[in-house]
C-alpha cells in the first residue's frame, strides 16, 4: 500500500451520477475490509431531507454546502486511522474546497462510465435533481469530464458488473 493511503487510509470514489459509485463502493470497502459512506447519504441523513427536496427548497448552492460538511466529516475519520471508501455526489469533486480535501486525505479513483450507459441507468429516474432534463444531462456529463480527469487514478465502466470494477480498482498499484 503506497505511504499516502497508509498514512490516511481513504479511498474517494468520484464520477457522474449514475457511474456506480454507490454499488461499487461497499463492494470494494468489503474486499478491504474497511467501511463504507455515501456522502448523499449522508447529507439525506443530517437534513431529514431527500436530495431532491434539499435542490428545491433551498437550491443547489445550500446542497453544495451540505455536501462539503459531510466531506469534511468522513474525512475527519479518515484522518483518525479508520480506513473508509467514499462514494462522492457527482458533482462534489468539482468543487474546490472538495478536491483539496480529497487530494490531501485519501487516494480518488474515477469510474469512468460511458454517457450511453448513464442514460440507461438513470431511465425513469426521480430521484436526481440535474438529471431531469435529457439535453442538460448530456451537457454536464461532458463538461465534468475533466474534473474527473484530475483523479489519481481511472476505472473504465464497461457493464453493470461491480465485480470487475472493483477487480481493476484492487489491481491498481496502490495497494
Amino acid at each position: 500500500m503506497i505511504l499516502k493511503l497508509k498514512r490516511t487510509p481513504g479511498i474517494f470514489l468520484v464520477g457522474f451520477m449514475g457511474c456506480g459509485k454507490s454499488v461499487i463502493g461497499p463492494v470494494l470497502a468489503d474486499r478491504l475490509g474497511w467501511s463504507f459512506a455515501d456522502t448523499d447519504a449522508d447529507i439525506e441523513a443530517e437534513a431529514h431531507a431527500t436530495i431532491n427536496e434539499i435542490f428545491d427548497r433551498y437550491g443547489e448552492q445550500e446542497f453544495r454546502r451540505l455536501e462539503t460538511d459531510a466531506i469534511r466529516r468522513r474525512v475527519r475519520v479518515i484522518q483518525a486511522g479508520k480506513p473508509m471508501v467514499v462514494a462522492l455526489g457527482g458533482g462534489a469533486f468539482g468543487q474546490p474546497q472538495n478536491f483539496e480535501l480529497v487530494e490531501n486525505n485519501g487516494i480518488s479513483i474515477w469510474l469512468d462510465c460511458p454517457l450511453a450507459i448513464i442514460r440507461r441507468r438513470l431511465q425513469g429516474a426521480t430521484d436526481r435533481p440535474l438529471a431531469r432534463d435529457p439535453q442538460k444531462l448530456d451537457l454536464l456529463y461532458y463538461l465534468r469530464r475533466e474534473t474527473y480527469a484530475r483523479a489519481d487514478y481511472r476505472i473504465e465502466i464497461f457493464n453493470d458488473d461491480p465485480e470487475a470494477a472493483v477487480a481493476s480498482i484492487l489491481a491498481l498499484p496502490i495497494f
